[in-house]
């Protein structure tokens, strides 16, 4: 668990290791603020991501309610261990608190101990702030293109 300090009220992040209730109405508060076009995860999906040995999911909790989440995948390739961050969102209502910062960095000590090459990430250019604190915490753009094959 990590924790910082937010005006009187603790931030702390947290592994997720079970699915209840109170996960389930996160993230019918928080996906809707990551994706339009996503619902929320039911608890047959939360409970495959938590039990699956190579993805660890974060909450972020203010004062002891859950703001924030993050998930950060591991994936082994001939090349090496490498870890991806996704689905970072924090809820509005408790941005500008170094919430994001806290989950990211949580996660790449993770993935640093876990051994990974290397964590990468994609953050659409119109999350302007999120784009800023990825910069700002040592990720640098690649220059390379992403493809989707939609299923």
């Amino acid at each position: 668990m990590t924790e910082q300090a937010d005006n009187d009220r603790p931030v702390t992040i947290e592994v997720v290791d079970a699915v209840d209730d109170e996960l389930l109405a996160a993230f019918a508060r928080l996906v809707p603020q990551l994706s339009r076009s996503s619902p929320p995860p039911g608890r047959e999906e939360l409970s495959q991501i938590v039990s699956c040995a190579d993805t660890v999911l974060y909450v972020a909790r203010l004062g002891g309610e859950i703001v924030g989440s993050l998930t950060l995948a591991f994936y082994r390739i001939p090349t090496g261990l490498k870890a991806w961050i996704d689905d970072v969102v924090v809820d509005s209502a408790a941005s500008r608190r170094g919430i994001g910062e806290l989950l990211s960095r949580t996660a790449i000590e993770e993935a640093r101990a876990r051994g990974a090459k290397s964590v990468d990430l994609t953050s659409r250019p119109d999350r302007e702030a999120a784009n800023r604190l990825y910069s700002r915490i040592g990720f640098e753009p690649r220059t390379t293109n992403v493809y989707r094959y939609a299923l």
